[in-house]
């Protein structure tokens, strides 16, 4: 990502047909992967399997092993099936594994860890893209007084995209209660565990820059890397 305000969390890539004019190939299942021919793959990946009826119920444990400790995640199918079966085709794939989670914010409204490019630069994605499963259930952010932002409380786990229908493999869990429009898919919680981790990256803060010597959005002081993501059983 390279510009980015305090009320979005956004990717900069997400393209829509290949240099040669040909139309990017699509799967025929209700999710209808697309592939992004313009952003290629961060890393080779193929487009995620798209069964016509995609598994819609339960939930999928996801022992996540980062360099500040365990981030266990729980996907729940009910709310964003297609997401979810997107992010653990990805983790099978070994997509996440040894990826540096890029971006910590630290603003009254926004405090979220993002991850899942494996270019680290925020610009990275998976070569495909596919369709939002926005969330209806959020309760008005107490912070905004117009009733538009909604709260992506403490412990939520949310798709990062670059706007309308462009999810791919950038995410982002919240460690405080943010206010945000609810444009971002949520497709899981984090662990108890998961939590103590996301406070001690966030207490270690972020690195000042030339033009900022305390920034409130930027790379984590404490690097935090995706060792391994796997499909786990749920405790």
């Amino acid at each position: 990502m390279t510009a980015l305000a305090a009320a979005a969390l956004v990717v900069s890539w997400g393209g829509t047909a290949s240099a040669s004019g040909a139309p990017p190939r699509t799967t025929h299942g209700p999710c209808q992967y697309t592939q992004t021919p313009e952003e290629p793959a961060a890393r080779r990946v193929p487009l995620p399997p798209d069964p016509r009826h995609t598994p819609s119920h339960g939930t999928v444990g996801m022992a996540v092993r980062t360099s500040q400790g365990p981030l266990p995640l729980r996907l729940d199918r009910a709310k964003a099936p297609c997401t979810v079966q997107s992010f653990v085709h990805l983790a099978r794939h070994r997509f996440y594994d040894r990826t540096v989670c890029h971006r910590l914010t630290a603003y009254p409204t926004l405090k979220v860890l993002q991850c899942g490019d494996p270019t680290s630069t925020g610009e990275g994605g998976p070569g495909y893209k596919y369709k939002d499963e926005l969330p209806v259930d959020l309760p008005p952010a107490p912070s905004d007084p117009t009733g538009v932002r909604r709260l992506y409380g403490r412990g939520l786990l949310a798709m990062a995209n670059a706007g309308p229908n462009t999810n791919g493999s950038q995410f982002f869990v919240v460690y405080g209660d943010s206010a945000l429009r609810p444009n971002y898919t949520v497709f899981g919680t984090v662990g108890a565990a998961g939590l103590k981790t996301l406070d001690k990256i966030a207490a270690g803060g972020i690195e000042p820059t030339a033009q900022d010597p305390a920034p409130v959005d930027g790379t984590p002081v404490l690097r935090t890397e995706l060792v391994s993501v796997r499909p786990s059983c749920l405790p």
